[in-house]
């Protein structure tokens, strides 16, 4: 889908990017307000809705499946300043078809451009496309992570798809041992998402790619077939790649120039799917317990609508200065630290106490995943943001 935004300046083009949201609570649209100035800000700004908004009834995952959110939260989405909803993730095709239509119409209607996920394969690859600062942006979306049933053909509605391997090799006398798991995504399949991506590349000035990807609840963790698919994006002539369904950051590189974040984690992401109490749902609760047992965190209890590691409160705005068009362009990445509060709104900060914090939380999850970055504080105009940046060493220091 295409948005116009057709004004023009000699300034590079603010590209600013979000991860998971979820708007399964009533009012939900106020949880936007701390960061609506930074957001409102952006000339393109770009989040990721997580499940289907429908009043639809159909329940078609096989997977654990998220309950259908009000449509009417999206307007949230508008009055704070997104133009573009990518939507190829695990959840979107919970409702089935309908939830789907129902999930693009109403953002469409919001005046948002979408893409990821539609009522068949083709309709899914369709890229959103924006004209601002006299340049064509183009931004395209893929899930990574499944189930298949959420995976649109030319038949069917669903997601994007990037389809994952799992080896499992056990290279040690000790049957029924730990294994060592190697992932990487199928050849014919990595070669379609990057051919979509070259051909969007020769239509637009600027390409932005969202991927769906990684293990959740996880801190700092990248899996081996995330670097592939991202880096596959990159070559195919993304200026920027954007990971989110962690539901926690994960780390930043810089490849060839282009930023890479692995992981956007939450942004506003309330929901009562993930109770332990009062679930009416017997999959959901299930899943529910058996997420903190195996990720080894209990949500707070006083912030009932956010289930998630205590770490996710951790967020951040991406941002990206585009100079320049298709293989000359310069991108210049970063991020604004976030800090979710205790009414789950993600709160932009400064270089504070608390923005240092986050930084470095960051700046020590690429550290030890070794992504060869470093960090630093910038200043532009009257926002803090911090610069990301190719480090000659595997031991970047925290942004001061």
């Amino acid at each position: 889908m295409s948005a116009d935004l057709t004004d023009r300046a000699d300034t590079p083009l603010d590209l600013h990017l979000v991860g998971d949201i979820i708007l399964d609570v009533p009012g939900c649209g106020a949880l936007f307000e701390p960061a609506h100035a930074t957001l409102a800000s952006a000339d393109v700004l770009v989040g990721h809705v997580e499940v289907p908004h429908t009043h639809g009834t159909a329940t078609t995952s096989t997977d654990v499946p998220a309950p259908p959110a009000d449509p009417a939260h999206l307007r949230a989405l508008a009055e704070h300043g997104f133009h573009v909803a990518t939507l190829a993730g695990n959840h979107i095709a919970d409702c089935g078809a309908e939830g789907i239509a129902d999930t693009v119409a109403t953002l469409r209607g919001l005046g948002l451009a979408t893409t990821g996920a539609g009522m068949n394969l083709r309709e899914a690859l369709a890229p959103a496309v924006l004209q601002r600062r006299g340049q064509r942006v183009g931004v395209l979306s893929w899930n990574c992570v499944g189930p298949r049933e959420s995976w649109a053909t030319s038949r069917k509605a669903g997601a994007a798809w990037v389809k994952v391997l799992t080896h499992y090799e056990l290279d040690y006398a000790n049957p029924g041992g730990p294994p060592n798991i190697y992932t990487f995504a199928a050849p014919d399949s990595l070669d379609a998402m990057a051919e979509a991506v070259a051909a969007l590349a020769r239509q637009v000035d600027v390409v932005v790619v969202a991927l769906h990807k990684g293990c959740g609840h996880t801190p700092a963790r990248i899996e081996h077939y995330e670097f592939g698919v991202a880096r596959a994006a990159i070559d195919a002539g993304a200026h920027v790649v954007a990971g989110h369904h962690a539901h926690i950051l994960r780390g930043i590189e810089v490849y060839r120039g282009r930023p890479i974040f692995h992981g956007l984690g939450n942004f506003v992401t309330v929901t009562q799917a993930l109770s332990v109490k009062d679930n009416d749902s017997p999959e959901r609760l299930a899943w529910a317990k058996r997420r903190e047992a195996l990720f080894g965190f209990s949500p707070d209890p006083a912030m009932p609508s956010y289930p998630f590691h205590p770490e996710s409160r951790h967020t951040a705005i991406a941002r990206c200065r585009v100079s320049g068009s298709g293989a000359s362009a310069q991108v210049e990445a970063g991020f604004i630290p976030c800090y979710i509060d205790t009414q789950a709104r993600p709160v932009p900060l400064g270089r504070d106490a608390q923005g240092q914090a986050t930084a470095d939380y960051i700046a020590d999850i690429s550290r030890r995943w070794r992504l060869h970055t470093r960090f630093e504080w910038t200043h532009d105009g009257s926002r803090d943001w911090v610069r990301v940046l190719p480090a000659a060493s595997d031991a970047p220091p925290a942004p001061r």
